[in-house]
């Protein structure tokens, strides 16, 4: 349901017009006062400052006049001599050679004995006209920010707005497209890990399924039912492995995830366990013995371990059915730990280098039976961004794949 729109750019437009009235209010309250003022003077000063003083021949003082209280052109005068007679004298206001200065007519609108309050309200509203349109420019966005983020919230992922400018409203747009890119890819790849994982799930639940139906059956021999039990607990193993990988995964797409502590890991000792269980030989460089890096030793060691048993599954010979030989090698180049996992398998085609490292992905032809369901090399990819490190895939010499890790 569409909340009401509660007209922000009205209630903006109206604060700057109330604004701008109380400025208008202040100033023509500030001018009558000064007109007050300037009128007191006009009546009052000039009786103490213009004084009119007589004199003889001497230069004897006879009378001083001061100017009488009279409004109008000119001054007048009142003279009272020492015997006792009175003179007014009056003295026009002239110019020099001619009449007296015409003053020019104000405007219309400054004709009435509030003229300036009269201009003050024409130029407040000539000011709050003009503010509108633009006002009115800077809500239009937030609105248009207000309707995208409701149809967001109410399941539309996939609205973005235009970035227009570089105010606060072109930011927030630009941060709300960065967050709902991150929002919808986090779900797409979680609608993804569960629509495989379901899919993944079925088939070795199907698999026990009917092997403990099998096995119910009263003429089983002895050596079915001993090969079908072991089936049954090979299946339970992929099924316990497949559900470690998923959890594995969705933790580490979490980026806020806490994976473990970060501390110094001695990658030679870890590495050369890892060789030993599935018979792979490790190269490191005469005379050196330790290859520390910072990092979670538990991811560490799963990174390690997924690509050993990515080369054993995919890395035997399709002719003889032999275990092809796997090397582990460790170098530092660059000031950067490298890991190389190589075999003698058939290789990874160059255009399938990148799409091995998603999630349930398998090359072409891949059979069930060789195990695992596409997560071994995800995760090899997850584990190496979140140690600062990249991982990728290439030709082995004389045949066969490599897979080298940075950290």
């Amino acid at each position: 349901m569409k909340t009401p729109s509660r007209h922000l750019y009205l209630r903006v437009w109206l604060a700057a017009v109330l604004a701008l009235a109380l400025v208008m209010v202040l100033a023509g309250i500030a001018w009558h006062i000064q007109q007050r003022d300037r009128d007191r003077e006009r009546s009052s000063g000039p009786i103490m400052s213009r004084m009119l003083i007589v004199r003889n021949t001497d230069g004897d003082v006879l009378a001083v006049a001061p100017q009488l209280p009279r409004r109008g052109q000119g001054y007048e005068f009142q003279v009272v001599m020492p015997n006792g007679q009175e003179f007014y004298l009056q003295v026009p206001r002239t110019t020099p050679g001619g009449p007296p200065p015409s003053r020019a007519l104000p405007p219309w609108w400054a004709r009435s004995p509030y003229g300036f309050l009269w201009t003050l309200l024409l130029v407040g509203m000539v000011v709050a006209l003009a503010l509108y349109p633009v006002i009115r420019r800077l809500t239009v966005q937030l609105e248009r920010l207000q309707n995208g983020v409701q149809r967001w919230g109410e399941g539309d992922l996939n609205v973005r707005f235009p970035v227009q400018g570089q105010d606060e409203v072109a930011d927030l747009s630009r941060r709300f497209n960065e967050a709902a890119d991150r929002i919808q890819n986090l779900m797409s790849s979680q609608k993804s890990l569960l629509a495989n994982a379901s899919h993944e799930l079925r088939s070795p639940l199907a698999r026990i399924r009917m092997a403990m139906e099998l096995m119910e059956s009263p003429q089983l021999h002895d050596d079915v039912r001993q090969r079908t039990r072991a089936e049954v607990l090979r299946n339970m193993a992929e099924l316990d492995q497949l559900i470690d990988e998923i959890l594995l995964a969705s933790r580490l797409d979490a980026k806020e995830a806490d994976m473990g502590t970060i501390e110094p890991v001695e990658l030679v000792g870890l590495c050369a366990e890892e060789c030993a269980r599935v018979g792979a030989s490790l190269d490191v460089p005469e005379g050196q013995f330790h290859f520390e890096v910072q990092g979670v030793s538990k991811l560490l060691r799963r990174l390690v371990r997924n690509l050993l048993e990515n080369a054993k599954r995919y890395g035997a010979t399709a002719a003889r059915g032999e275990e092809s030989d796997i090397e582990l090698s460790l170098r530092t180049e660059n000031g950067r730990t490298v890991l190389r996992v190589s075999d003698r398998g058939p290789g990874v085609p160059a255009e399938l280098r990148e799409r091995i490292f998603e999630p349930f992905y398998r090359l072409p032809g891949a059979s069930e039976r060789v195990g695992g369901v596409g997560l071994g090399l995800s995760l090899v990819k997850s584990i190496a961004e979140r140690h600062g490190g990249s991982i990728r895939c290439e030709d082995r010499e004389g045949g066969g794949a490599r897979f080298v890790v940075t950290l």
